[in-house]
């Protein structure tokens, strides 16, 4: 009696397979370098925009001035200083009388997890015990303030060189704080895009 032969692949069938696998990763390889950029921004974008509304409820809890700041101490201390080019976010007291003693409320990670993603607009920002945004010339950070945008609203854009979608984080005056996209704007058929 024989034996039935083996069966399996032969080598000529494992290179073909290998060469189809190899270009098809090879296509999909640029679009998927542009999801994970897309998905940095997105990260970030929601960070700051956590940030901002525990700012904004803290302040409203607390009953007084708490600033939201960006800065490059990885502790959540007191002793944190304001940064434009921060890679972490802080929400912290304002002094309410000098010689008040501040407490850092809580901190967080920004851009020091997603290389390559860039944010422009306000160092920092102030919120009354209203939840509102306010001006305070001496918010206790280092030197910088907290000013009120004339056109009522402060906007951070965030971006990476090689993603394909940016984001704004939006704060109007009232407190409002919600995250769009600048390429779009809003309007009944468009509810992500940003006001005008």
């Amino acid at each position: 009696m024989l034996k039935p032969a083996a069966r399996g692949f032969t080598v000529v069938e494992l290179m073909v397979t290998i060469a189809l696998l190899a270009l098809l990763l090879g296509l999909a390889m640029p679009s998927f370098s542009t999801w994970i950029k897309n998905a940095q921004v997105r990260t970030v974008s929601d960070a700051l925009q956590n940030g901002l509304r525990l700012a904004q409820g803290e302040a409203v809890r607390r009953h007084r001035q708490v600033v939201f700041f960006r800065t490059n101490a990885s502790a959540c201390t007191t002793a944190a200083t304001a940064s434009s080019t921060g890679a972490f976010w802080m929400v912290r007291t304002v002094p309410l009388v000098a010689g008040d003693a501040v407490e850092a409320v809580q901190c967080g990670v920004l851009t020091d997890v997603a290389a390559g993603v860039t944010i422009t607009g306000a160092t920092a920002l102030c919120f009354n015990s209203g939840g509102r945004q306010v001006a305070n010339a001496d918010p206790d950070i280092g030197g910088t303030a907290c000013a009120l945008d004339a056109s009522g609203a402060s906007t951070f854009d965030v971006a990476n060189s090689g993603a394909d979608r940016p984001l704004r984080v939006f704060v109007t005056l009232g407190g409002s704080v919600r995250l769009c996209d600048p390429a779009k704007t809003l309007s009944a058929s468009t509810p992500d895009g940003c006001p005008a």
